[in-house]
């Protein structure tokens, strides 16, 4: 019987750590339930002790984006871009260094050295790209210069050519026509009449026969009587004759006109002299051979 009531009864309560007078047969408490709404754990009543209000974040949050916002003007539109391409900017710098192995093993002073060296190639090259500039000026000028000398050469070798009767010339001017007998139409009467014109201004001239022989009029020209008529720098010319001039009519017809002139005294041998002036213009056609200097040279 003791054998049996030995297995029969329960084993031993072992008492919890709660307390050496705790009830052996006391059943385990069942856990407290808890409002979830209620969260008591230590770290997160620590992050509620130190968290900011709402209000204070929204309130430090709310400047920042004032600023920020482009708020619809031009001026604050451009703050943007400005600053977006800075940032960029200095990203694509920053990247590009730390991306060069060799720049990023580079000391401070090498890297001022570095620098010190680029300011002074940038120096150099817009000294010489000033030098350039500068010549190109010069080069643009001289070409330009040296255009306008030989336009200028080229001006007044023409009119060279046409005072010394190598060159054609045509213009305004007034044709000269004598008729008449050897008293009253000689060499003597048309030297004179050369000589009024150049004094009003004739530029060109020359002085034809009835033949239709014609010779320049210079400043070497000679006129002499011959058996025929005129011979005029060794070229006879039939009577009548014709003198073809250049230059202002308003004032080289008045010239011959004048009292005791040309064609008063041509009209008081029974000769006659008939002047028209040609504002739409005359033409001297001949020319000369241009003469050989054998002495006379530049004086310069």
């Amino acid at each position: 019987m003791s054998d049996e009531r030995e297995r029969s009864e329960p084993p031993p309560q072992r008492a919890e750590p709660g307390g050496e007078g705790a009830d052996p047969a006391a059943v385990p408490a069942e856990p407290v339930s808890r409002d979830p709404a209620v969260d008591d754990s230590p770290g997160e009543v620590v992050a509620d002790a130190g968290a900011e209000p709402a209000g204070g974040r929204a309130a430090a949050g709310s400047g920042w984006r004032r600023w920020l916002a482009p708020s619809g003007s031009p001026t604050g539109w451009v703050t943007v871009v400005l600053l977006a391409l800075l940032g960029f900017t200095f990203t694509v710098q920053v990247r590009s260094v730390a991306e060069d192995p060799t720049v990023a093993a580079l000391g401070q002073e090498d890297l001022v050295r570095i620098l010190a060296n680029l300011d002074a190639h940038e120096e150099r090259l817009r000294r010489d790209i000033g030098e350039l500039q500068e010549t190109h000026r010069r080069l643009t000028s001289a070409d330009e210069s040296q255009q306008e000398a030989l336009a200028e050469a080229g001006r007044r070798a023409d009119e060279l050519g046409i005072l010394a009767g190598t060159l054609p010339a045509a213009g305004p001017g007034v044709v000269v026509e004598f008729r008449g007998g050897p008293d009253a139409v000689n060499a003597a009467r048309v030297l004179d009449a050369v000589q009024e014109l150049r004094s009003a201004g004739a530029e060109a001239m020359q002085v034809a026969g009835a033949d239709g022989a014609a010779v320049r009029v210079v400043a070497s020209t000679y006129f002499v009587d011959g058996e025929q008529g005129l011979v005029v720098d060794g070229e006879s010319l039939v009577a009548p004759y014709r003198l073809t001039v250049i230059g202002e009519p308003e004032t080289l017809a008045p010239a011959l006109r004048i009292p005791g002139g040309v064609v008063e005294s041509v009209q008081r041998d029974g000769g006659t002299v008939t002047v028209n002036e040609e504002t739409g213009g005359v033409e001297v056609s001949a020319v000369r051979e241009q003469a050989a200097l054998e002495h006379a040279r530049p004086d310069s």
